[in-house]
């Protein structure tokens, strides 16, 4: 480890001469690309030189309690054995920042909400759930892009796409994704008896432009007017966009702009990250199920999670962590069981990366 740590040092160290220079500077690509590269390994860096520090200094307070004098052997000891553990603890830190970083943890996400078994309950509970999101969403100082919405009558949502810009978007919402079930007695039951219902989530990264590539002889572009909410444009001006891409079949559609030009741009968006949401899940069908993550796989008929209403806990069922602060959960604090989700993780990770070694 150690060694790995030394020559990425040496890499780092390099790096940052070369932001200095100015044929870099003026190569924004090339630039970009090492700030990306020097902030990712700073906090490595960082934790490695903290560890060489912590290391001289257990070594110098065990030389001192073999050549010092009575008072100085005892701090020294002192100091020693303060080191040590210091010196676990970072050791144990580095092991976790040495871990693969996903590639697309920095990226903003495009998330989708359906309502599933349980009809208008479920489209109601879809609601809830994109109220949370965006909740969660502003405590983080994330900002949330509605693209499409279809709502129902009584208020719900039957299915809803939105982006959350923001650095880490990916890395905080990413084990969303999958069945969350709800038990409650709806609003629509008179007889106050406790049904379950269904909604899914769908958290996928927002591709890059150099990841997808699109041949425009593949789209079939059309325009309509706009439905739902939305002020006087609605239903006058053929602003809303349905992109359609023929050789997958995917349809994705945005009206939530006044703009014909900027739905066009978000659909976009929401076709080339459902391509590489395509790309990346025909990749990881290669990985050996043993390989796959405790906390799930993502697969979105997988349940996640429970809301139970009469009881106010909510379950996630891939760590089995249950917290009676529903309310509070559904008001958008849902950090600590996002932090869990991480922890299992990374966790696992680990687990993995020693058995390999």
């Amino acid at each position: 480890m150690i060694d790995k740590l030394q020559k990425a040092e040496e890499n780092y160290v390099r790096i940052e001469e070369s932001l200095s220079d100015p044929d870099i500077i003026s190569n924004q690509e090339e630039y970009t690309r090492l700030m990306k590269e020097y902030k990712n390994l700073t906090p490595i860096i960082e934790a490695f030189r903290r560890y060489k520090a912590t290391d001289k200094a257990m070594k110098d307070a065990q030389e001192l309690m073999q050549e010092g004098d009575d008072d100085i052997k005892e701090l020294a000891e002192a100091e020693f054995y303060e080191m040590r553990d210091l010196l676990e603890k970072l050791s144990a830190e580095l092991k976790v920042l040495l871990l693969p970083k996903d590639e697309n943890d920095d990226k903003n996400v495009i998330v989708e909400i359906r309502g599933g078994a349980g009809g208008e309950e479920a489209a109601l509970f879809a609601s809830v759930l994109y109220r949370m999101y965006g909740m969660y969403a502003d405590k983080m100082g994330f900002k949330i892009e509605p693209l499409n919405v279809n709502e129902t009558e009584l208020g719900g949502i039957k299915e809803i796409s939105f982006m959350v810009v923001g650095d880490g978007a990916y890395s905080k919402l990413k084990f969303e994704s999958g069945v969350h079930r709800v038990q409650r007695v709806p609003e629509t039951e008179s007889q106050g008896r406790i049904h379950t219902s269904t909604v899914t989530v769908a958290v996928l990264p927002e591709a890059d432009d150099v990841e997808v590539e699109i041949n425009p002889a593949d789209l079939k572009i059309e325009t309509c007017k706009s439905s739902g909410a939305g002020g006087q444009h609605v239903n006058k001006t053929e602003s809303a966009i349905r992109i359609i891409h023929k050789p997958s079949g995917i349809i994705v559609e945005c009206q939530e702009e006044r703009s014909q030009f900027k739905n066009r741009d978000k659909a976009m968006k929401m076709l080339k990250t459902k391509l590489l949401d395509i790309k990346q899940r025909e990749q990881d069908d290669k990985i050996a199920s043993a390989r796959k993550s405790q906390v799930g796989t993502g697969d979105r008929s997988e349940r996640i999670r429970t809301y139970n209403y009469p009881q106010g806990r909510v379950t996630d069922h891939r760590i089995g962590l249950t917290l009676y602060t529903l309310e509070s959960f559904l008001n958008g604090d849902i950090s600590q069981m996002i932090d869990e989700l991480i922890a299992a993780d990374t966790a696992e990770k680990l687990k993995e990366s020693v058995d390999e070694n």
